[in-house]
């Protein structure tokens, strides 16, 4: 799978981690940084990863940030971007099999490595089940979201 990673300075360790790992078992993987652990603004990063996401360069994306709140906050002002803060491996693959989850958010400061390998790999061996509730509920949701289309 195509994959863009980004992270601040308090999710740089595991987005390095992830990046290597995913890079190992196959996936194409772009690091959007941070590079190191000195103080830099999440929505930079976010942003980047989002953008590529919305306009398909990438299938799916995953930032790390302290919380994951804030990158979760910043992807989601991306129109086309459906980013959600999973710190659990059901969450991760119900919001894609429900909600066409296209970006995840972790928390490094919430979870354990082990934690986030496994929530990674939910996300990313989940897909959209399209059925007829769930679309119906997605369509409503990208309605709300052209509604503000700028």
């Amino acid at each position: 799978m195509k994959l863009a990673l980004g992270s601040d300075h308090a999710g740089v360790s595991y987005k390095d981690r992830l990046v290597a790992e995913l890079r190992a078992a196959g996936h194409q993987v772009e690091d959007l940084g941070t590079e190191g652990a000195e103080s830099v603004d999440y929505p930079d990063y976010a942003h980047a990863v989002a953008r590529r996401v919305a306009s398909g360069e990438v299938e799916r994306g995953i930032l790390v940030c302290g919380s994951a709140v804030g990158v979760c906050i910043a992807a989601n002002k991306v129109p086309g971007v459906r980013a959600g803060v999973c710190h659990d491996t059901y969450s991760a693959a119900q919001g894609v099999d429900h909600d066409d989850m296209n970006v995840l958010c972790i928390g490094e400061r919430v979870i354990g490595i082990e934690l986030a390998r496994a929530v990674v790999a939910a996300f990313l061996s989940a897909r959209f089940s399209a059925e007829p509730r769930h679309r119906r509920r997605l369509d409503k949701v990208v309605a709300i979201e052209s509604r503000y289309a700028r």
